[in-house]
């Protein structure tokens, strides 16, 4: 809630009283608090109301009395909100509009024409009204009505309407949930849902400028961890993809950004959960790629770090493993231990699908950094025929490949696991972020010699077989790395337009990072395919170590799975 700054309180010459004068205005005002039909002629003789508009302006210093008059726009004075109330002189874009702390006073209500004798202060430099002696009620009345603002044509002039009532009649889309069970916040964006330049735009283009299309929905308090966490629907999430049309409340600017407190119900469509994934035909033949965000089976280290924390891990990726029911599957973020893939297989064969148990390749060289990638398969789909990993030093993280033996027919068929290295952590120099995230140079070199190698191993019986590539490659659709595998022939299995295509939010930026990448004569063969968006636009309370984890897969990870059918000969 807001908080009164604790500047002493001083008086001007303009703002002096005397002790009889002093007397002649609060009596009356404490007379009009102690009773709720209590009304008083507006202005009180005796008084000068400071206009809002010069505090606002900020030129008294911080503790003056004063006495100001406005009409109630917004009323936010439970004691989990922000504890008080938005007056407003004028109207339309002539208006001005102030927010008054008032806690533990009798409630106002919106259109009340209110006298408020208090300090001018200021909260994390926001002018308030603060410390208050009286509030006068001179009237009842209808508030002021919003002003119609249209994001991004508005953006430049959204500082002209703080503290006042404003409506945004356009379809705002929920792109950022990250902060709602924190803070009970989210960014909306016009237009639809912010997308990362990186999945679009070429390496050396400057990306759509997005900041003009957000605004922060807030929920009419700046408390953590708020109970009940606001805007959920009736499964007890809100998603990525959600919208409201109509956005109607206070509008102010706080924490480094425009938000708005709305002062009328939200009402909201769209941002579904996805159905489950589609049972694959008797003679396809599934692959998919997970991110399993640090499946650790030791606690206390990147995942789960309790007992209970594991158990919820677990039951949602196995939830999540269960319904993608892959008979190839490409894992990624295991725990570089033997444990952690030798508990991942009896964990899925505890309860075996139709199309049978899962075995998984050991990985003949996993590196050195505390995660792996690992190679699932069952057996009755797929025999494996050999194995092998590329041990150059550009991979931290070295790929695995398995030759298998598919279809009727045993045509020969490849899978290669990556993980390239991820864009955080940034060096002070040398491949720092030039406009595609730190370490590209890297992720190119790894792609590169992915290739490389893929083509090395492409001898004898394998000489024409085909090679998919499952992972997750750290790079959006249109950046430097992707551009080296389309250049080698692998494109993506799942997705025609990359525009749409998303796995992750990175800062409410939607976009690709997971992928199933294959030759021509492998796309042609994919019966049906997509992304299964339960994790990427969930918000992260709901995952295994958030406030409020959900049943099933929903934020089993950070990432979204990827699948594909294949039929086969």
């Amino acid at each position: 809630m807001e908080r009164p700054d604790p500047a002493p309180r001083k008086r001007t010459a303009l703002h002096a009283h005397t002790g009889a004068r002093w007397l002649a205005v609060a009596v009356p005002c404490l007379l009009a608090l102690a009773s709720a039909d209590a009304r008083q002629a507006c202005p009180d003789p005796g008084t000068t109301p400071t206009p809002l508009a010069e505090l606002r302006a900020g030129t008294l210093p911080e503790g003056t009395e004063v006495v100001a008059e406005g009409t109630v726009t917004g009323v936010f004075m439970d004691t989990d909100q922000l504890g008080g109330f938005y007056l407003q002189q004028g109207s339309a874009t002539g208006a001005t509009g102030l927010f008054v702390y008032a806690p533990r006073r009798d409630p106002v209500a919106a259109g009340q024409r209110l006298q408020v004798h208090g300090a001018f202060t200021r909260h994390r430099g926001r002018p308030q009204l603060s410390q208050l002696d009286a509030v006068v009620t001179c009237a009842d009345g209808e508030p002021p009505a919003p002003v119609d603002l249209r994001l991004p044509d508005a953006a430049d002039r959204l500082g002209d309407f703080i503290d006042q009532p404003v409506r945004f009649p356009q379809r705002l889309t929920v792109t950022d949930n990250r902060d709602l069970g924190r803070y009970g916040s989210m960014t909306l964006a016009a237009d639809g849902r912010l997308t990362h330049p990186g999945q679009t735009a070429p390496a050396d283009s400057p990306g759509r400028q997005d900041i003009d299309r957000r605004i922060e929905l807030d929920d009419g308090s700046y408390r953590a961890n708020p109970d009940p966490i606001p805007y959920l629907d009736d499964q007890g999430t809100r998603r990525a993809g959600s919208s409201v049309e109509g956005l109607t409340g206070i509008l102010t600017h706080a924490f480094g950004a425009y938000r708005i407190h709305p002062t009328e119900p939200v009402d909201w469509t769209g941002g579904q959960r996805p159905d489950p994934v589609p049972t694959a035909d008797a003679g396809d033949l599934r692959i998919a790629t997970a991110n399993m965000e640090n499946d650790f089976v030791t606690l206390g280290e990147r995942g789960a770090q309790t007992p209970a924390e594991r158990q919820r891990q677990t039951a949602k990726l196995d939830a999540l493993l269960q319904g993608l029911d892959a008979d190839l599957l490409g894992a990624v973020e295991l725990e570089n231990a033997a444990a952690a893939r030798e508990t991942l297989v009896a964990r899925l064969n505890a309860r075996p699908g139709e199309r049978g148990e899962y075995a998984a390749i050991v990985h003949p060289a996993p590196g050195d950094d505390a995660i792996k990638v690992g190679l699932l398969y069952r057996p009755e789909r797929l025999r494996l025929v050999d194995t092998a990993a590329d041990r150059d030093t550009v991979h931290h993280r070295p790929p695995l490949l398995g030759w298998f033996e598919a279809g009727a027919t045993g045509e020969h068929l490849g899978a290669v696991v990556v993980h390239f290295k991820a864009k955080s952590g940034c060096p002070d120099s040398g491949d720092i972020d030039r406009g595609q995230g730190c370490w590209n140079q890297r992720r190119t070199a790894q792609a590169e010699r992915l290739v490389a190698w893929i083509r090395e191993q492409q001898t004898g019986e394998f000489a024409d077989a085909p090679v998919v590539v499952l992972g997750d490659l750290n790079a959006y659709a249109a950046e430097d790395p992707l551009h080296v595998l389309h250049a080698a022939g692998k494109h993506d299995l799942v997705h025609d337009d990359p525009s749409t295509a998303h796995t992750y939010v990175f800062r409410g930026q939607a976009g690709q990072l997971d992928y199933l990448l294959g030759p021509d004569t492998l796309r042609e063969r994919v019966r049906d395919g997509a992304t299964w968006a339960v994790n990427a636009d969930e918000p992260e309370f709901l995952g295994f170590d958030g406030r409020a984890p959900a049943d099933g897969p929903w934020r089993a990870s950070d990432h979204d799975p990827v699948w594909a059918d294949l039929y086969l000969d």
